[in-house]
């Protein structure tokens, strides 16, 4: 936007000096509005061009159509601007361009929906709680075997699999809409060309105004003619106040910006979805990148089953997600987290229209609440105290949640075969107690469960 306005502003210097500085008011007006336009704001592309065009029709008719007789009265000014949408001196431009922003403004305005989308779900399930039955699966994972002295064993990797998977199954409830997310954004970072170019019709407001000038210059006599029967004789300001105003800007010319190759906005799309798309299935795999990278024993090591130091572990490994909670061994899982369902309302919701479907009634992104993480839900808000919850005061404890290292990105194949996974062991986090003095269960779980940091901050 502001290397648009300022591309204006130089074709502006360099084609019509003497009445460049007056028109720079207008100009920035106009990249205001598109720029409260593509953020959301519900003005009318139709009406902010119009009024850019209203404002700009006194300048040029000042200082080209009648040139050397100074400024108008501002009363005068003010019925040539009226005069405008009358006599129409600018012919087709107007049109034309509140045309091309329109349609290029609509891909801008979803981009950036569905980005603020991303960065909403990323902070949201960075900060959801564990349910009880998950914090002791983990106590009982992490601790247990320290109570027989075995400080050094580590869980067995379908154990810790269980485990993980029953704390994140609604985590793994996110993770198609997530995929089906990444996708429709390269679909419409695709589409963002030619007259969806939104980068491209900024840059090149500049021609179309100077083109629309040309059109007046050229239709002077006429222009003239209807100024003066809607508006009367003109009234002029002396001549000498011009002068005294360009002679600062002729000293520093203001220069069209260079641009930078591989610089332009859909580079940078490119290069920012490429990065996004390593990360497509990071909610799908997030329980085995925890158990590969730092948690689990290794293949043909002796672990930890949850009652003793064993070989291999025994019981059935479930698969990632709610359904295959159900003969989860190790940690009872009842329903979804209504906070991550909302997250996936909002994700199906900006889904339809990243692909140009229909709208089902669900409202707007704003109007599909989400919870911040601090609530307490029905998945993580059971806390009694066994968990170590109940201060001495009876007051609420809040629990903190830990943050860790950003894990690695993209995760192919199998997730039941852990040898597929490279990545960077996963750092557990610190947390200060409450007076320190939690009980252990509500303490201890926040050391061993590393919860969500990733791409989107940008």
């Amino acid at each position: 936007m502001r290397q648009a306005e300022n591309h204006t502003n130089a074709v502006l210097q360099e084609s019509f000096r003497h009445m460049a500085d007056q028109a720079m008011g207008a100009v920035r007006e106009l990249f205001t509005d598109i720029g409260l336009f593509l953020l959301g704001s519900e003005l009318s592309v139709d009406e902010l061009v119009q009024r850019f065009f209203d404002a700009l029709f006194p300048v040029v008719y000042g200082h080209l159509i009648n040139p050397g007789r100074g400024d108008m009265s501002p009363g005068y000014g003010e019925c040539v601007r009226s005069s405008s949408r009358d006599v129409r001196p600018f012919g087709g431009a107007p049109g034309l361009l509140a045309d091309q922003i329109a349609r290029s403004g609509v891909s801008g305005k979803l981009l950036l929906q569905a980005l603020n989308l991303g960065i909403e779900v990323i902070n949201t399930t960075d900060h959801l709680q564990l349910s009880r039955e998950c914090r002791r699966a983990l106590l009982k994972m992490q601790y247990c075997p320290h109570c027989q002295g075995l400080t050094q064993a580590k869980p067995c990797m379908g154990y810790c699999l269980n485990v993980k998977r029953g704390c994140l199954a609604s985590m793994a409830e996110i993770d198609p809409h997530w995929r089906e997310f990444v996708h429709s954004l390269e679909g419409l970072s695709e589409r963002m060309r030619g007259p969806q170019d939104l980068e491209q019709v900024l840059l090149g407001v500049h021609a179309l105004v100077r083109e629309a000038i040309g059109h007046a210059q050229k239709h002077g006599p006429r222009l003239s003619a209807q100024v003066h029967k809607l508006c009367g004789s003109p009234s002029w300001k002396p001549a000498e106040s011009v002068s005294i105003q360009h002679s600062s800007r002729e000293s520093i010319p203001l220069k069209a910006p260079v641009r930078v190759l591989g610089d332009s906005f859909a580079t940078r799309r490119r290069e920012f979805l490429g990065s996004l798309r390593l990360y497509r299935t990071y909610y799908g795999g997030l329980a085995d990148q925890l158990c590969v990278n730092d948690l689990a024993s290794s293949d043909g090591m002796s672990c930890w089953n949850g009652t003793s130091i064993v070989k291999s572990y025994t019981l059935r490994v479930v698969g990632n997600g709610i359904k295959a909670q159900s003969t989860n061994p190790e940690v009872k899982v009842k329903e979804a987290d209504p906070v991550t369902n909302q997250i996936i309302d909002k994700l199906k919701h900006i889904n339809q229209l990243l692909q140009g479907k229909s709208i089902p009634k669900l409202g707007s992104l704003d109007q599909i609440e989400t919870g911040s993480g601090d609530g307490e839900g029905r998945y993580s808000g059971d806390c009694d105290d066994e968990d170590g919850c109940v201060g001495s005061g009876g007051g609420e404890v809040k629990r903190k949640v830990s943050r860790v290292s950003k894990p690695g990105p993209d995760v192919a194949g199998d997730h039941k075969h852990h040898h597929h996974y490279h990545h960077p062991p996963v750092k557990d986090s610190e947390i200060k107690g409450r007076s320190g003095s939690l009980g252990p269960t509500g303490a201890t779980w926040v050391l061993v469960l590393p919860c969500l940091h990733m791409l989107l901050a940008l």
